[in-house]
């Protein structure tokens, strides 16, 4: 019988006790204001700089808070995850930081950059399936013919835990703060949100972002009902799952405020807003925050807004043809 992940305990303690080992490597990442992003929303604009982080993404705050809680069986027997990059990069890190023996499997035609990231932090990076999905199928093989620790990319609480201290990092700065926007692929950081904002800030707004093209959480939160979809064909690298996961979509489901979709073309335009108004470049999934605030600008009107910039990794080829694009309107 199934374990029903549902049931693991995810609360502010767990993101609390993280922060001794997510501090003991990362210092926090800035929280910024930005006039020009605030004139374009028509609200007071921050950004929360997740694509500081060593991996360039928010993801490494969980992997280093799951791969220190290991078990010494575990950590002898190794680890491996599946991912289309941000993850996967945590594991691997937090893995060479920890000793750990680390494999990542990847869909075919995952982001090269990326891969390559994974490899440099010591990762064996395999390829299978033709999107994250089938990966993890792969990484289910792998559990059964070498008895490595299988670390799924969202029905983990350190994981949840571990991420979720960038929100008690926007608290402490900006307590004021009223609505957050988050981007959502597998629902950990949103999570970690959620988490924190039920304990210590219940007023807090928080909306979640998905594309239109990867709409699994969107249609599950809407209709109440666990919806997957045929396909996860967005340019979001990083919000394509067709397969909602259990335990982040339980916390969501219960306690966040909005999930809406946004466009391919709208997360693109979102990229290059971000670098006109901060010079900081963001990867599409970490974009798509900014395509929604966009949208919502009349809801937004006049509020204290952060803006989760997740991560930086976009292929240099599909950001030169954004800026090329843009740049000619």
């Amino acid at each position: 019988m199934e374990e029903d992940v549902t049931s693991l305990a995810v609360d502010v303690g767990g993101v609390l006790r993280a922060c001794r080992r997510v501090y003991r490597h990362l210092k926090p990442t800035p929280l910024i204001h930005y006039p020009l992003l605030s004139a374009l929303l028509g609200c007071e604009a921050y950004v929360k700089h997740e694509n500081c982080l060593p991996t360039g993404a928010f993801k490494i705050r969980g992997g280093l808070n799951l791969i220190a809680g290991l078990s010494e069986e575990e950590k002898r027997r190794g680890v491996a995850t599946a991912t289309r990059g941000n993850h996967g990069q945590s594991i691997a890190l937090a893995c060479r930081i920890h000793g750990v023996k680390c494999t990542v499997v990847v869909p075919e035609g995952n982001n090269p950059e990326k891969n390559e990231a994974m490899a440099s932090f010591g990762a064996e990076v395999l390829v299978a399936g033709k999107d994250f999905d089938e990966a993890r199928l792969k990484v289910e093989e792998l559990r059964r013919e070498r008895g490595v620790r299988y670390v799924h990319s969202g029905n983990e609480p350190p994981l949840i835990h571990g991420v979720g201290t960038y929100a008690l990092e926007i608290l402490q700065e900006l307590p004021e703060v009223e609505v957050v926007l988050v981007p959502i692929g597998g629902g950990s950081g949103a999570s970690g949100v959620l988490t924190v904002k039920q304990a210590l800030a219940p007023r807090l707004r928080v909306i979640g972002v998905q594309a239109e093209r990867a709409p699994a959480v969107y249609l599950s939160w809407k209709t109440g009902r666990v919806v997957e979809t045929d396909s996860a064909d967005t340019v979001a690298d990083g919000l394509a799952t067709r397969v909602p996961f259990e335990l982040p979509l339980s916390i969501i489901r219960k306690h966040i405020d909005a999930v809406v979709t946004v466009g391919e073309e709208e997360i693109l335009g979102a990229v290059f807003h971000y670098f006109r108004t901060t010079h900081h470049v963001a990867e599409p999934a970490a974009a798509a925050p900014l395509a929604a605030a966009l949208n919502l600008r009349r809801e937004l009107s006049g509020k204290k807004v952060v803006l989760v910039l997740s991560g930086g990794n976009i292929q240099v080829e599909l950001f030169r043809d954004i800026l090329r694009s843009n740049g000619s309107r």
